[in-house]
């Protein structure tokens, strides 16, 4: 037997009397406790956290709802997705502390095809400057080939636009949302888009996720169907502001003729000219 062969035997055995007496000649490796996902990366976290987000959120003004959305608010850079069983459930009066903030602030709020005419009373009444809001109706002359969604997408590129409120047609592909989802990313702020009730039972590329219902006059519904981090069992019930303010209800009850509806801009493609030329 060589040398070497018998020293390698020798130090095995020796070895192996040590760990039967408890006693490793050894000094063991120690062991550092795993690092938790949120260390690693901000966009990991485990299976029962709600999701950290880098970007400051924005207050929904719901503190119930903040309590349940990752961040404490509306996210910024990505889009927001809400689920409607039609226009008028109070979607805006859900959004009105955020978007009028955004206004306060000094950015512009950018709202792409309402589907009704919007009071400018009604507005005021929730804190919006009127004169500063700006209205783009993409189909009310949509030329065929053309692409209602090309402005919407431009706006949220532009990294200009303070907070963005867009009503998406129905049976919507997935691909547009996913484009629509990635030029978001240059939008620091929150963006909504509103969609029918039926695209729930589609998967989607927007983080956030939910289902609004009316429940009476002045309370909403809300159910979070998908967020960063565990989904939420129990729906939400939030006090809207009312349909009609003290000073609204005066107004009516007075006879005081009520202002136009807000003008709405109209856009125009101009891709076909350009191509042409």
């Amino acid at each position: 037997m060589s040398t070497e062969l018998h020293a390698i035997l020798y130090e095995s055995t020796v070895f192996r009397m040590d760990s039967a007496t408890h006693a490793p000649s050894r000094a063991a490796p120690l062991r550092r406790p795993p690092l938790a996902p949120e260390t690693l990366h901000p966009a990991l976290w485990l299976g029962h956290q709600v999701g950290r987000v880098v970007e400051q959120a924005v207050p929904s003004g719901f503190s119930a709802l903040d309590r349940e959305l990752p961040g404490g608010g509306w996210p910024r850079r990505v889009l927001t997705e809400l689920l409607l069983p039609h226009p008028g459930v109070g979607e805006i009066r859900l959004l009105s502390a955020s978007l009028a903030a955004a206004q306060r602030a000094g950015r512009l709020v950018m709202l792409f095809d309402p589907p009704a005419a919007l009071s400018a009373w009604a507005l005021e009444d929730l804190g919006f400057d009127v004169g500063q809001l700006l209205i783009v109706n993409t189909r009310t002359r949509v030329v065929p080939g053309s692409d209602s969604l090309w402005a919407l997408e431009q706006a949220l590129k532009s990294g200009h636009v303070g907070a963005v409120l867009a009503w998406l047609p129905p049976r919507l592909r997935a691909e547009r949302l996913r484009r629509l989802q990635l030029a978001a990313h240059s939008h620091d702020g929150p963006a909504f888009v509103l969609r029918e009730m039926a695209a729930a039972a589609r998967p989607t590329a927007t983080p956030l996720r939910l289902a609004l219902q009316p429940r009476g006059a002045d309370t909403l519904g809300v159910r979070i169907l998908k967020r960063r981090g565990p989904p939420l069992a129990a729906g939400l019930e939030l006090a809207l502001p009312p349909v009609l303010s003290g000073i609204a209800r005066q107004r009516a009850r007075a006879g005081v003729r009520r202002q136009a509806p807000l003008p709405a801009a109209t856009f125009v493609d101009l891709a076909p000219s350009l191509a042409e030329s």
